[in-house]
């Protein structure tokens, strides 16, 4: 199977997209991105700076992921984003670079981001955990595996959420949640 990829999408020639990616219309992808196999990106999506995106992943129209973080300390070092496989990245969600050089902002396997749904730099999201719409995750916080965050819940950061956490819809989390 060949890459399919929409006669509109802009795709750097140095991008490394595997051979069963789907890309959609008016799509683009950087010269720093990796994309992984069955990894289907849809119309109007942004894949930039240094991003490694896994295995069997659908990102849905108008997600913008590895782009600068929002942060004033960051020097224009090369951080990264690191994507694993089998998530699912709805409609315009943003998942920022880290800050410093070296470092990622990290979303592990098999989770479920919602629309828009804003990940800053530095964060860490671990396997199987449920972000609901418009959740806005500040930087460096930390989500253990299978935690659920219900709609337009704010995240102040260096949160740490615990393993299995629920927390509920407009919600304001400014400490540490333990599982």
């Amino acid at each position: 199977m060949t890459t399919l990829i929409h006669p509109t999408a802009v795709i750097h020639p140095g991008a490394n997209l595997h051979p069963t990616v789907k890309v959609g219309p008016y799509s683009v992808i950087g010269e720093k991105v990796t994309v992984g196999a069955e990894t289907v990106i849809g119309a109007h999506v942004v894949l930039d700076g240094w991003t490694e995106v896994g295995q069997r992943n659908q990102i849905f129209p108008g997600a913008v992921i590895g782009l600068e973080p929002q942060d004033l300390k960051y020097d224009g070092s090369l951080s990264l984003v690191k994507i694993g496989d089998d998530n699912r990245i709805r409609e315009c969600v943003t998942i920022n670079r880290a800050t410093r050089a070296g470092e990622a902002t990290i979303v592990g396997d098999r989770n479920l981001l919602m629309a828009y749904v804003h990940v800053a730099h530095n964060c860490v999201i671990e396997n199987s955990v449920v972000i609901s719409n418009a959740v806005s995750l500040a930087g460096h916080i930390h989500i253990e595996s299978r935690a659920t965050i219900g709609g337009m819940v704010g995240i102040h950061q260096f949160v740490w959420v615990g393993r299995h956490a629920m927390l509920g819809a407009m919600s304001r989390i400014e400490r540490d949640v333990p599982p």
